[in-house]
């Protein structure tokens, strides 16, 4: 179990990088992780730029033996395969659009509002994406698939086709496209592998520094042990691959060591809003426990064997 002192020492470490990483707050089109070879506007991205390099309108991200995920809205990634080339067209907060141009492209949405407009661009054809879940572009065959969620495609003048979880449409069938039923089990590869494992991280960090964060608006914050940006959002929540993620991280606000657990399962009970929280390595629910905001306040308690 992880004492007091210690807590009170992680969070004052996170508030006080966060203030000195503020010069480069976090926009759409920033670079919050490479593995391998990337490059932007034909220049090496490190692992030291990460978090401050962005992309400009018109420019290119390219990968050749490795991946990055760059920030959209807040609460939306986007992971770029290996060999594989992104170009951001617009990267406003109300129209956010980047155009995969070869290889493919996953993007796991976390969190969207109906003034968002997100679109990546494959084969001249828009895909807006408006739901939260996880969504796949594939320029090689030019496909995007929804693996859950939901989206719309432009294939042609005032000709939007819906694409709902479990879909995918081949994008240059024109106006007769129709999307059809996949096999998600089989697509599950090498990208979607890395994307889950991605989302692991960030709901690590997410649970590392979320708590100094209380009562903040949401949005993109940054963490100094994992060296890159996660969502912190208002509420808790799962992704699409199932990690948690919550306002208040490892720990009950007032008084609470709670651990909430990596790949969470929910379940109905006592605590935040009348649930609690119970993951693979641990349980969440005590750091909410005991009579919610009002009547004992967010109470203590420990970590547990928790379940999937």
């Amino acid at each position: 179990m992880i004492s007091r002192v210690k807590y009170l020492l992680i969070l004052s470490l996170a508030t006080l990088c966060a203030p000195a990483f503020g010069a480069n707050p976090a926009r759409p089109g920033t670079i919050n992780y490479i593995e391998g070879s990337a490059l932007v506007a034909g220049q090496p991205v490190t692992q030291k730029s990460v978090g401050t390099v962005s992309l400009d309108p018109g420019q290119v991200l390219s990968t050749e033996q490795g991946h990055a995920e760059v920030l959209l809205t807040p609460g939306i990634y986007l992971r770029l395969d290996d060999d594989s080339t992104v170009k951001m067209l617009s990267p406003d907060l109300t129209l956010t659009q980047l155009e995969l141009q070869k290889g493919r492209a996953a993007v796991e949405v976390d969190e969207i509002h109906p003034q968002n407009d997100v679109q990546i661009l494959e084969a001249g054809v828009p895909t807006q994406l408006l739901k939260t879940g996880l969504y796949e572009f594939n320029a090689n065959d030019d496909t995007a698939a929804v693996f859950k969620g939901k989206a719309a495609s432009l294939v042609a003048p005032n000709k939007w086709v819906t694409i709902k979880g479990g879909h995918q449409l081949a994008l240059t069938e024109g106006p007769g496209a129709k999307s059809q039923h996949f096999d998600q089990n089989a697509a599950k590869d090498e990208l979607y592998n890395w994307s889950s494992l991605r989302s692991e991280y960030l709901s690590e960090a997410n649970g590392q520094i979320s708590a100094s964060y209380a009562g903040s608006a949401a949005g993109w914050y940054w963490d100094p042990w994992l060296y890159g940006y996660t969502f912190v959002g208002p509420y808790p929540f799962y992704s699409p691959f199932g990690w948690g993620f919550y306002p208040f991280g490892y720990y009950g606000y007032y008084g609470g060591i709670g651990y909430y657990g990596r790949g969470g399962h929910y379940y109905r009970g006592g605590g935040y809003h009348g649930h609690g929280y119970v993951g693979s390595r641990g349980s969440f629910g005590g750091g909410f426990h005991g009579g919610g905001f009002a009547g004992g306040g967010f109470h203590g308690g420990g970590g547990g064997g928790g379940h999937r």
